[in-house]
């Protein structure tokens, strides 16, 4: 059953093969909640792992953890695999790197708040277009003054600074408002508040070290624990995109592998469009679009394939659909639509079996050779070789200090950024305004004594008599007299047309 090239997923009226070198042409696994989503999600992990093939997956409920641990064939998984003639099955365990954006149950995950960007911060802070357009200021301002932003007191430093210099930058870029940047901060304030602190800072995630294959040549399952993220919807969703967009950014351009270079697993789907605006939106669609030339496939894991937008939907060519639900409306309708991406089997009834399914059954259409997707079967998934469901507490933190990358993020780094210089620059300028106010003030006491000094020097010398002799007197006088017919006669030679002579 087991093939080179392929990943077996399960049986129909036939064996199920993913086939690897149309594994990065990303994929869609849906179904209601209860129906074996996860477990199909840990077959494709084990699958691409066994391939060599590194894996990122976010880890809702901890049940992906069993996947670091060796499997126990027995109950229903041994008699799933005796049902589909599966007799290659057998016990098998994955290599493992276990991460949390809180340091609590992985190696921490961190981002700089200039890796993360104005755009996806936005996301985060749910900023309207006017405090949106403030934030981009912002990065722009620090980009020019060589302000490196790493975390949030770097950014509340960079807004404080913006409110001081108001006037100055609104007339470069635009109007920046007192009221934008309060905003601003408090919702840097709540998102603090939800642990967002861990995430920004450094060492920042290596897109390397997700990459990573072991010494028998299998690729590492990294499990991102997402049990606690999950309470913080906005900031799980922008932290994947992100670690997207840094894929598409870094990686270079490889074409169609045999294989893809990494898989890329987003559960909870759903969280990533919800309330996101048209552009972000057309974003995902151009990422998802272009990253399968670098070796990347993406696997969106929902309830719903409505829950996806269409275009990042027909972006999506293999696809695992389990069991859905149609007691509404809105239900009923979503179940027509996912019937018809599929290509139809004459068998049977595409959008009838999906309600129908069991657990564990699941409707699969994947490409096949030239890329064209094959008719579509009702499968029984099969086991999973590794443990299914969570580990114990003392099991992850053995996986964790035996890892490859222990110790590499286990200390925040905090070097010079933003909010050192923004406060050396605030502390010298009170420096120097301190000094100018002491020469003032100097210079105010050297006037004042010089002064004194020359009262003193008028007060000590002799005094002259002012009474006037008769012939002084005499000569004032006269000079008086000359001095006022002079002053008239000049007046009337200015207004002679006026006034005559006397």
């Amino acid at each position: 059953m087991l093939l080179d090239g392929k990943i077996y997923l399960g049986t129909s009226d036939r064996p199920e093969y993913l086939n690897l070198k149309y594994a990065n042409r990303h994929g869609l696994i849906t179904g209601a909640t209860g129906t074996g989503k996860t477990v199909s999600l840990q077959v494709l992990a084990e699958g691409f792992s066994a391939a060599g093939v590194p894996v990122f997956a976010a880890d809702i409920k901890g049940d992906l953890s069993g996947i670091s641990r060796m499997g126990r064939a027995q109950g229903w998984q041994t008699q799933r695999a005796a049902d589909i003639g599966f007799d290659d099955y057998h016990d098998d365990v994955y290599p493992t790197l276990f991460w949390d954006l809180f340091g609590k149950q992985g190696h921490p995950v961190r981002a700089t708040i200039s890796e993360m960007g104005p755009v996806l911060l936005s996301r985060i802070l749910d900023l309207n277009d006017t405090q949106e357009g403030v934030l981009n200021i912002a990065f722009r301002v620090a980009d020019e003054e060589g302000l490196l932003l790493l975390d949030l007191k770097d950014l509340r430093a960079l807004l404080t600074n913006l409110q001081e210099r108001s006037k100055e930058i609104s007339g470069r870029y635009g109007n920046v408002t007192t009221a934008s940047i309060g905003a601003i901060q408090r919702s840097l304030l709540v998102l603090e508040q939800q642990g967002a602190d861990h995430f920004f800072g450094e060492r920042a995630l290596e897109i390397a070290d997700l990459m990573r294959v072991d010494s028998d040549g299998r690729g590492f399952v990294s499990v991102l624990a997402a049990d606690q993220l999950m309470q913080s919807p906005r900031l799980y969703a922008t932290f994947l995109l992100w670690l997207l967009s840094e894929l598409f950014e870094e990686l270079p351009e490889i074409g169609d592998p045999d294989k893809p270079r990494l898989v890329f697993f987003f559960d909870e789907a759903h969280l990533l469009f919800d309330g996101a605006p048209k552009a972000l939106v057309d974003k995902v669609e151009q990422v998802v679009k272009l990253i399968r030339s670098k070796g990347v496939g993406v696997y969106f894991v929902t309830q719903n394939p409505v829950d996806i937008p269409e275009n990042v939907l027909a972006q999506l060519a293999n696809r695992v659909q389990h069991a859905l639900r149609a007691y509404t409306p809105r239900e009923q309708k979503a179940v027509r639509l996912a019937a018809e991406t599929f290509r139809p089997n004459p068998a049977f009834s595409t959008q009838e079996a999906i309600t129908q399914l069991g657990i564990g059954e699941a409707l699969v259409s994947v490409l096949e050779d030239k890329g064209v997707p094959s008719m579509v079967g009702r499968t029984f998934i099969r086991p999973p070789s590794a443990q299914v469901g969570p580990i114990s507490l003392a099991e992850r933190d053995a996986t964790i200090a035996s890892s490859p990358v222990g110790g590499l993020y286990d200390s925040v780094i905090d070097r010079e950024a933003a909010y050192e210089i923004l406060n050396r620059r605030a502390r010298d300028k009170q420096l120097a305004d301190e000094r100018a106010r002491q020469d003032a003030e100097s210079a105010a006491d050297a006037d004042r004594l010089a002064r004194e000094q020359a009262r003193a020097e008028r007060a000590a010398a002799p005094r002259r008599s002012t009474r006037q002799t008769p012939v002084e007197a005499a000569t004032n006088s006269f000079a008086r007299t000359i001095a006022n017919t002079l002053g008239r006669e000049l007046v009337r030679g200015i207004l002679g047309s006026i006034r005559g002579r006397r």
